[in-house]
């Protein structure tokens, strides 16, 4: 049974059609490159996954249920982590604080509560050698690469029991050095049985990564291929047009 299914889905706002009709499943433990243009509809198409948006038309399935959200934390309850461009972090705390930024563990009784730095590190530490990364409890996030950034946002994913990331650009305006530690983080969730959507315009670490690609054009999908079975130039042609569909 397929993690997740969409099934016809569809959104528009007013006359702009941005999302047409869109069919797919992901599977548990794959890693699926999610490419197209500009405005061809893959940040809509991932803000509904993520609870942002309800679909206008069409349905999702998660785990063969339907699938129906009003805001971003139901996707959360539901398994389905989104690790932003911007990664939404705090320069000026640690990496443990923002690991668990808003879901913070506190000890005592009552009203005497005060915040359990000394679980969240201890739990920080865990999630970042389950990723094999070096990133350090302690270490402030100012100080860190971008790849550093990257798994603190990923670690945060790893608080509840996540069955779907979705990533959008996780490697963009990173060095080369960064990128090969970003897309080793994303082998190690897909290791761990973690389904991962890379939103994407870097076709090397797609097809570096990536078990599948799906191509969307002018807010529909154009491809859904493995990996194996495609090529950077047919999925540069999906993306432009001069490929019209396969």
């Amino acid at each position: 049974m397929s993690v997740l299914e969409l099934v016809n889905v569809s959104k528009h706002f007013g006359a702009i059609q941005a999302v047409s009709e869109v069919s797919f499943s992901l599977e548990a433990g794959e890693v699926v490159g999610l490419m197209g243009d500009n405005g061809a509809g893959k940040s809509t198409l991932v803000k509904m996954i993520a609870g942002n948006f309800r679909p206008s038309h069409g349905a999702m399935y998660m785990e063969g249920r339907e699938l129906i959200m009003h805001r971003p934390v139901e996707a959360r309850q539901h398994g389905i982590e989104i690790v932003h461009q911007d990664l939404a972090l705090c320069d000026n705390l640690t990496a443990a604080a923002n690991v668990f930024l808003g879901r913070e563990l506190r000890r005592g009784l009552g009203p005497f509560r005060i915040l359990d730095y000394a679980s969240m590190y201890k739990r920080a530490g865990q999630i970042f050698a389950e990723l094999k990364s070096e990133t350090r409890p302690r270490d402030l996030v100012k100080k860190m690469s971008g790849g550093q950034r990257q798994a603190v946002a990923i670690a945060r994913t790893r608080l509840s029991d996540a069955k779907i990331v979705l990533m959008d650009e996780p490697t963009a305006a990173i060095s080369v050095r960064q990128v090969a530690e970003v897309l080793n983080l994303i082998r190690r969730l897909r290791d761990q049985g973690i389904t991962v959507v890379l939103i994407s315009h870097r076709m090397p670490d797609v097809f570096d990564v990536a078990d599948r690609v799906i191509v969307m054009r002018r807010g529909r999908k154009v491809a859904d291929k493995k990996i194996a079975a495609s090529s950077p130039e047919e999925v540069t042609g999906l993306i432009t047009g001069a490929i019209e569909q396969v």
